[in-house]
């Protein structure tokens, strides 16, 4: 009896490694250029939020609306990358969330930024 039930728990081992074939990390290769072409439309997109930023219209507004605000205004730069990334045939959730971690880190970077000079114009106003 202990026999058959180690057989039966071996070949359900077996299936559910079979199984986890299919959910496995598979490398993808990008071209060279369409790595340039990725980071170049990252720069853009990062320029985008530094220009907007310096802005008087966003110097007035709350740090945290004005960052949103910005955040939008620069979303279209952020489509054309995912157009790059589907272009190069890469699966649109890897796309998505590395758009995802960008957008999050970029918007922090901007906040962080907002936060500072809203700051330091309420520390010269009271001297």
């Amino acid at each position: 009896m202990k026999k058959i039930l180690f057989l039966a728990i071996l070949l359900s081992a077996g299936t559910a490694l079979a199984n986890d074939a299919k959910n496995e990390w598979h490398n993808t290769t990008l071209s060279d250029a369409t790595i340039e072409k990725i980071q170049a439309a990252k720069y853009q997109y990062k320029k985008c939020v530094g220009d907007e930023m310096q802005k008087s219209a966003y110097q007035e507004q709350d740090s945290r609306r004005a960052t949103e605000a910005i955040i939008k205004q620069c979303e279209p730069a952020l489509a054309k990358m995912r157009e790059i990334y589907t272009d190069a045939e890469v699966p649109e959730i890897i796309a998505d969330r590395h758009l995802k971690q960008m957008r999050l880190q970029t918007t922090r970077e901007a906040l962080q930024g907002m936060m500072f000079s809203e700051a330091a114009r309420k520390a010269g106003n009271k001297q």
